[in-house]
C-alpha cells in the first residue's frame, strides 16, 4: 500500500448524490472520479458546458457510474437554484455539496483592479454562499437529514498570504462559514467540514498561476518538509472519507493535507517577495496572452 492507493471500500458512497462545483477538471475531476468509483451519482458543474460534457463522458466510461454535467455560474443565485432543480429532477435527491469552484490571481495587490479583486471574492466566497444557502434551505424545507457540505479552502485561510490577497480573504470567509454552520445547522442533520490542501499541482490552474519558467524558479516541493507535492488520489481519499458516513462524527473541522508546508513557513506564496518588478510585468503579459487565446 502507498499514498496513491484508493482508501475506502467500493460501496462506501453507494446511493449518495454528490454535487461538485468546479468538477470538470483538476482536483474537482479527481474527487468526482473517486466518488463515482465508490458508487455515488455525481453532478459536475462549471461555466464551460462543453468541457463538462467531455469530462462526464470520460468519467462514465472509466467508472461505469452516472455523471451529470450542468452549466452553472455559482456567482449567480438563480443559476445555482436551476442547477439544484436539475439535479433533483435527474436523481430525486442530493446528499452532498462539495464547494470546489475557485479562482485566483498571483499579483502584488496594488496591481489588482477593484474588479479583479471582486471576481475572486464572487467566485470563492459568494459562490460558496450561494450554493450552501440554496442546498441548505432545500434540505431544511424537505426535512432531509444526513446531508453534508464539504468546502475546499487553503492553509492561508488562517495565516493569510501575500500576493494572493483576494483568495486569502475569500477562503477565510468560507472557513468561517464552515465552522459557523457546523454549529447552527447541525440540528437539521447537516455536517460541514473543510479541506485545506497544500500544493497539488494541476496543469490548468498552475500554468495560469505560474506561467513560463516561474514554476521552475519557485518549486513548491521545496517548501514541503516531505519534499514532494500532493498526489490527487490522496486528496480524493480524504474528500471521500469526509462525505461518507464513516465520518459521521466529524463536524466543523478543517483538515490540512499539505505535508507540513504551512508549519514550515506560513503563507504559501510569500516566497514571491523575491520576484523583481520586471518579472511581474512579464507575468502579467503572459497571463493576459493566455486569457486572450
Amino acid at each position: 500500500m502507498n499514498y496513491k492507493d484508493k482508501m475506502l471500500r467500493d460501496d462506501a458512497l453507494k446511493g449518495k448524490t454528490i454535487v461538485v462545483t468546479g468538477g470538470g477538471s483538476g482536483l474537482g475531476k479527481a474527487m468526482s472520479t473517486y466518488f463515482l468509483e465508490l458508487g455515488a451519482n455525481v453532478v459536475i458543474t462549471s461555466r464551460n458546458l462543453e468541457k463538462l460534457k467531455t469530462t462526464a463522458e470520460e468519467l462514465e466510461k472509466q467508472t461505469g457510474g452516472n455523471c451529470l454535467p450542468l452549466k452553472c455560474d455559482v456567482r449567480h443565485y438563480d443559476q445555482v437554484e436551476g442547477m439544484l432543480n436539475a439535479t433533483l429532477e435527474r436523481f430525486g435527491k442530493v446528499d452532498v455539496l462539495l464547494n470546489n469552484a475557485a479562482g485566483n490571481f498571483i499579483s502584488p495587490t496594488e496591481r489588482l483592479s477593484a474588479n479583479a479583486f471582486d471576481t475572486i471574492i464572487d467566485i470563492v466566497l459568494k459562490g460558496t454562499k450561494n450554493c450552501t444557502l440554496a442546498f441548505g434551505k432545500h434540505w431544511i424545507d424537505t426535512k432531509q437529514s444526513n446531508t453534508n457540505v464539504l468546502n475546499i479552502v487553503t492553509t492561508y485561510a488562517w495565516t493569510g498570504s501575500a500576493y494572493v490577497v483576494p483568495s486569502a480573504t475569500a477562503k477565510a470567509g468560507v472557513l468561517a462559514m464552515t465552522r459557523s454552520l457546523a454549529v447552527e445547522w447541525a440540528k437539521y442533520g447537516m455536517r460541514f467540514n473543510a479541506i485545506a490542501p497544500g500544493p497539488f499541482p494541476t496543469k490548468g490552474a498552475w500554468d495560469r498561476l505560474l506561467p513560463g519558467n516561474l514554476k521552475d524558479k519557485f518549486d513548491m516541493a521545496k517548501k514541503v518538509p516531505l519534499n514532494r507535492v500532493g498526489d490527487h488520489q490522496e486528496l480524493a481519499n480524504l474528500a471521500a472519507y469526509l462525505v461518507s458516513d464513516f465520518s459521521a462524527y466529524v463536524n466543523g473541522e478543517v483538515i490540512t493535507i499539505d505535508g507540513g508546508e504551512w508549519l514550515k513557513g506560513a503563507g504559501q506564496f510569500n516566497i514571491l517577495e523575491q520576484i523583481p518588478e520586471s518579472m511581474w510585468d512579464q507575468l502579467e503579459a503572459a497571463i493576459r496572452e493566455k486569457k486572450n487565446k
